[in-house]
């Protein structure tokens, strides 16, 4: 029974060392690997060593040279793996898969072998990244972080309005990208990726959808500028293009002197009649009232808030009393705020002597309901007889000169009445107003040789007598003077005595006399109209009606 034991030993010994010799034999001659062997789904049994090493290299550099690309919105950025610090880290793996069953004694190498046949045996190509270099490539998106672009509108060629879509505003969340881009790299596959990044949206108030609604005309107004001097008309213009387009949200404000300031030359304004210390005067901007009284006009018909309103110091031919609002940089203004839950839109043109604005929005008013605004006008004076001359010691007697034309002193009150289905259904007082009254300015020439004649028209001046004025620049001084002294001269034939003779010669002396009187009060009172006048005019504000 020993000696069985012992032969089968023999036996199986003499088996493995014929096996193992013939697996080295051959080894010698072309080493692979043993059956059973797998790196990664990839079955490397048979494959020699240096079969195995071009493969792993390949697949390192194929996942090495694999793009991910991060996507926000329209806008990505690309990196490879090995941008993202991409390392192989067994680099001995080769090494450990080609000893399989080829190492140890007998026996050991022998069982190794058995084994892989029962079972194969799977190993990983294993890798390292950078944390910084993938944090710093999310970070890299944050460039296309933008704010929210509003949606536009604006009045077409074709006289209709017309609407842009905005755009939404994105912040990258980098935390959030930065975990997507770690879960893709877990899986070391090699191929090009997208990865779409996680971003917070912001979309923009002024929506496509929105402005679409803008369509129906809150309020409209229109004035004329027809007989307006080609400065003037200039300075409508150029007022009305700049609030043209204004779009305010809702609860925003809007100020017409800071939208048409500065009213200088270089802002686009020319030398035009203006309103200063009862006057017509010459100023940059004279004109642009009209622009903010018919730009007034249209907000009290859409209903918006009036914040700030002045009516000129003396009456415009533009619009009835208490419709107009006056502009004085820096201390009259016209402000109104968009009270209402929609945006509006003010559309302003300009041309050929007409001047309209235009309200649009989204109309929240009842159908039925209308509103009418009426001016009362409850107070007034009479300007026929509000005369004053001026002295031009530059002209000669005979110029006789308009430069202003009277202006009627005036209090009115503006009302909204409000129909329901064409029924008054309701009076509101919008405001109330108190124009100033002021003279018809003539300027009169006065230089002359007569000194008589001179004289004469200063004392018609300071009594502001323009028909006085007239009858001497058509008749002069030396017809009354001859008219007397034909008087005299009759008296003096029928009385033909000295005493009367002796008492025409002092009657001519006495009216000599008070005629140098009357001269020098003249003189006296246009020293004094001018220093008033001097005095009004110093500091007072200028309005550019």
């Amino acid at each position: 029974m020993r000696s069985k034991l012992y032969k089968g030993v023999l036996l199986l010994a003499a088996i493995l060392l014929c096996g193992l010799a013939g697996m080295e034999a051959s080894a010698d001659d072309m080493p692979v690997i043993s059956d059973g062997v797998l790196i990664g789904e990839k079955d490397v049994s048979g494959m020699t060593v240096d079969e195995v090493q071009a493969y792993v290299e390949n697949e390192v550099e194929k996942l090495s040279a694999s793009i991910i690309t991060i996507q926000m919105g329209d806008a990505s950025v690309n990196a490879t793996w090995a941008q993202l610090g991409l390392t192989w880290t067994n680099t001995d793996l080769v090494k450990e898969i080609s000893e399989l069953g080829t190492t140890g004694n007998i026996i050991q190498r022998y069982k190794e072998q058995k084994d892989l046949e029962n079972q194969s045996t799977k190993y990983e190509i294993e890798y390292e990244l950078d944390e910084d270099a993938q944090e710093a490539f999310v970070q890299s998106l944050s460039v296309y972080n933008s704010e929210p672009v509003e949606g536009t509108i604006y009045m077409g060629d074709d006289g209709t309005l017309q609407v842009e879509s905005g755009t939404d505003g994105m912040t990258l969340d980098v935390d959030a990208t930065l975990a997507s881009l770690k879960e893709v790299l877990t899986t070391y596959e090699a191929g090009d990726v997208i990865i779409q990044a996680t971003a917070d949206v912001e979309s923009p108030t002024l929506t496509a959808e929105l402005l679409s609604q803008m369509t129906d005309v809150l309020g409209t107004a229109t004035t004329s500028y027809a007989s307006s001097t080609s400065n003037r008309a200039k300075n409508v213009e150029n007022g009305t293009s700049k609030i043209n387009g204004t779009l305010l949200m809702p609860g925003e404000s809007f100020s017409v002197a800071t939208a048409l300031s500065p009213v200088t030359e270089e802002n686009g304004y020319a030398l035009a009649a203006s309103y200063e210390a009862g006057q017509v005067v010459e100023s940059y901007g004279g004109g642009i009232c009209q622009v903010s009284t018919t730009l007034y006009n249209a907000v009290l018909k859409a209903e918006l808030q009036v914040d700030e309103r002045y009516p000129h110091s003396m009456l415009v031919s533009y619009v009835d009393p208490s419709r107009d609002a006056a502009i004085a940089v820096g201390s009259k203004d016209f402000q109104f705020t968009n009270s209402l839950d929609y945006p509006i839109y003010i559309v302003g043109t300009a041309w050929s002597g007409t001047l309209t604005f235009t309200i649009y929005g989204v109309e929240t008013r009842p159908s039925n309901r209308t509103l009418q605004l009426v001016s009362e006008t409850i107070s007034q004076t009479d300007a026929a007889s509000n005369i004053t001359l001026t002295a031009n010691t530059g002209e000669s007697v005979g110029y006789l000169h308009q430069v202003q034309s009277a202006h009627q002193g005036l209090s009115a009150v503006l009302w909204k009445e409000i129909y329901i289905d064409g029924v008054l259904s309701e009076t509101v007082q919008v405001n109330s107003s108190t124009y100033t009254a002021s003279a018809a300015i003539y300027e009169v020439g006065v230089a002359t040789s007569n000194s008589a004649l001179q004289t004469a028209m200063y004392a018609a001046i300071a009594a502001n007598n323009l028909s006085q004025v007239q009858n001497l620049i058509a008749n002069g001084v030396e017809s009354e003077t001859e008219s007397e002294t034909t008087a005299q001269t009759e008296t003096a034939a029928q009385t033909e005595t000295a005493a009367q003779t002796e008492t025409a010669a002092q009657t001519e002396t006495a009216a000599q006399t008070e005629t140098a009187a009357q001269t020098e009060t003249a003189a006296q009172t246009e020293t004094a109209a001018q220093t008033e006048t001097a005095a009004a005019a110093s500091g007072e504000t200028v309005v550019v009606e």
